[in-house]
C-alpha cells in the first residue's frame, strides 16, 4: 500500500508553494500529484490557480525523493505532441520520478474556456481513445506520424525519449467500460473517484460498494486484453466521495483497511485546504502520512 496526496496549485510559490512540495517529501507521500486545469469548480475558478507543469517542474527542482504527478491531464486542452514534448522534459528534470495521471476530461470550466462548445460523453470517449494510443507511441518512438479523426502528428520528434523505460508511467482514470479497456491496454495503474457526486448523496460503505463493481469491471477488462489483473495498480483519490478517513487516524485506518482488502495499493489524499471541501485538521492530516500505513502493518519506508 502507498499513500500520496494531492497538491491543488493555488498557492504562489514564493507564498507556501515551495513549502507544500518539499513538506510531502519530509513527511513520506509516495507521490504529489495536481490537478492538470486551466481553472476548476467553485470556489476555485474565482481564485488563484496555477498551470500543472510548471507547477511540477518547479516541485522537481524542490525535491529529491518524491514522486510527482498529474490526476488528471485531459484532451479538454491538451494535444498529445506538445504535451509529449513537456513530459519528456519533466521526467528528464525529475530524474524519472513523474507519473501521468490522465483521464478523459469532463464538461466543466476547461471544456469551455477556448471558446467552443463542451463535448457529448461520446465524443469525449472517442478523443480519449485516440489521444491515449497516440501519446503512449509519442512518448516511446524516436519519430511519430498519424493521422487520427481528432489528433494529428506529423514527424513529431520524441527524442531523447523518456528516463523512465520505455515510458513513463500512466495511471488512467476511468470508470465506464471504454475508459477500462485504455486502462487495461495502456495503464500501469488504474485510478477512480468512486461514484461521482457520492460526496453529497453517498455513504463509505455505498462507495466501497461501487469500487467493488468497479474493480470486478476492471478485471474483466483486463482479461479480455489478456493481460493478469494483478499486474496493474489501482489507486483511490479520496475526497471526492462520502469517506471520512481524514477525520481520524482511526478513520483512515478502517477505511484504507477496506480499500486493501479491495485490492487498492495506492490512496490519493488532498492536502488539507482552508474553506473549501478539502478542510480537514494538518495535525491528524500529518499523523496520518507518518502513521497510517504502520497502523495497517504496511512499512511506511517502503514507499519512499
Amino acid at each position: 500500500m502507498r499513500l500520496s496526496t494531492v497538491i491543488l496549485p493555488v498557492r504562489r510559490w514564493s507564498e507556501g508553494g515551495r513549502e507544500r512540495w518539499q513538506r510531502a517529501e519530509q513527511l513520506g507521500f509516495h507521490t504529489a500529484y495536481t490537478y492538470d486545469h486551466l481553472t476548476w469548480r467553485v470556489p476555485f475558478r474565482d481564485g488563484p490557480w496555477f498551470g500543472a507543469v510548471p507547477t511540477l517542474t518547479a516541485a522537481a527542482a524542490t525535491t529529491s525523493r518524491l514522486r510527482l504527478g498529474t490526476l488528471v491531464t485531459s484532451p479538454n486542452f491538451r494535444h498529445p505532441v506538445p504535451l509529449a514534448k513537456d513530459l519528456i522534459t519533466l521526467d528528464d528534470l525529475s530524474d524519472g520520478r513523474l507519473t501521468l495521471g490522465i483521464g478523459a476530461g469532463g464538461s466543466g470550466f476547461d471544456a469551455t474556456v477556448l471558446g467552443g462548445q463542451p463535448w457529448t460523453p461520446r465524443e469525449r470517449a472517442d478523443r480519449f481513445a485516440e489521444f491515449v494510443p497516440l501519446l503512449h507511441r509519442l512518448l516511446t518512438e524516436d519519430e511519430v506520424s498519424a493521422e487520427g479523426t481528432y489528433y494529428t502528428a506529423h514527424e513529431a520528434r520524441g527524442l531523447p525519449g523518456c528516463v523512465q523505460r520505455p515510458r513513463i508511467p500512466f495511471t488512467v482514470a476511468a470508470t465506464g467500460p471504454r475508459g477500462l479497456r485504455l486502462a487495461a491496454r495502456y495503464g500501469q495503474s488504474w485510478v477512480t473517484t468512486g461514484e461521482p457526486g457520492g460526496k453529497e448523496s453517498g455513504t463509505p460503505d455505498a462507495t466501497l460498494a461501487t469500487l467493488a463493481r468497479q474493480t470486478e469491471a476492471l478485471a474483466k477488462a483486463c482479461a479480455e486484453a489478456g493481460r493478469d489483473p494483478a499486474t496493474i495498480g489501482r489507486t483511490l483519490l479520496t475526497g471526492l466521495t462520502s469517506d471520512r478517513l481524514l477525520d481520524s487516524l482511526d478513520a483512515f485506518v478502517d477505511f484504507a483497511g477496506r480499500l486493501d482488502a479491495l485490492g487498492f495499493d495506492e490512496i490519493v489524499v488532498h492536502w488539507p485546504l482552508p474553506g473549501t471541501r478539502f478542510e480537514a485538521d494538518e495535525t491528524v492530516f500529518e499523523r496520518i502520512a507518518t502513521e497510517g500505513l504502520a497502523q495497517l502493518g504496511h512499512d511506511p519506508t517502503a514507499q519512499r
